[in-house]
């Protein structure tokens, strides 16, 4: 199976070494040079065109709500790349084809948050990693757990919408 490659990367590339280190990794790691998207990323879009497209996005220390784009795009985040200390590449695949790596994935929920519910989620079940505040008064959460059946009654018990798991490792 052939492996399309795609960096996402809006940011400047001119001696970026993350850039450059970013393109390297992903040649190495699949023999061809990415095709680089450097304005608005359509992942349905992309997936719908090729389901066989490997999306490459990068993250930055103490990025938050990167995740948000993922959501209702029928993408799923199989691994990560480590580029620096300061960026790492989220590798993302069409939903159908990401198999789990391990026991935990990213879940991502809205909430409308009640009393004790994120005590209640910091827990066995499930650990808060972002949150990403709403003009609607809701919070888009993301998680890392173990087990997702647990996680969506959990959450759909307290009267909340389940969003859908957008990692899995």
């Amino acid at each position: 199976m052939s492996r399309f490659p795609i960096l996402y990367w809006p940011y400047k590339t001119n001696g970026n070494t993350d850039y450059q280190l970013a393109r390297k990794v992903i040649n190495n790691a699949t023999g061809v040079m990415p095709e680089v998207i450097a304005s608005d990323l359509d992942l349905a879009n992309i997936f719908a065109n090729n389901a066989e497209s490997v999306v490459y996005y990068p993250v930055f220390c103490e990025s938050t709500g990167w995740w948000g784009e993922l959501l209702g795009a029928n993408a799923a985040i199989v691994d990560k790349m480590i580029i620096s200390p300061e960026c790492q590449l989220m590798v993302i695949v069409d939903e159908t084809r990401a198999k789990s790596h391990g026991t935990h994935r990213l879940l991502a929920a809205e909430i409308r948050p009640a009393s004790g519910f994120f005590k209640k989620m910091n827990s066995s079940i499930a650990t808060v990693t972002d949150m990403l505040a709403t003009d609607a008064g809701t919070i888009l959460a993301l998680f890392s757990g173990k087990n997702q059946n647990q996680f969506i009654n959990i959450i759909e018990s307290t009267g909340n919408s389940y969003l859908g798991c957008i990692g899995q490792y």
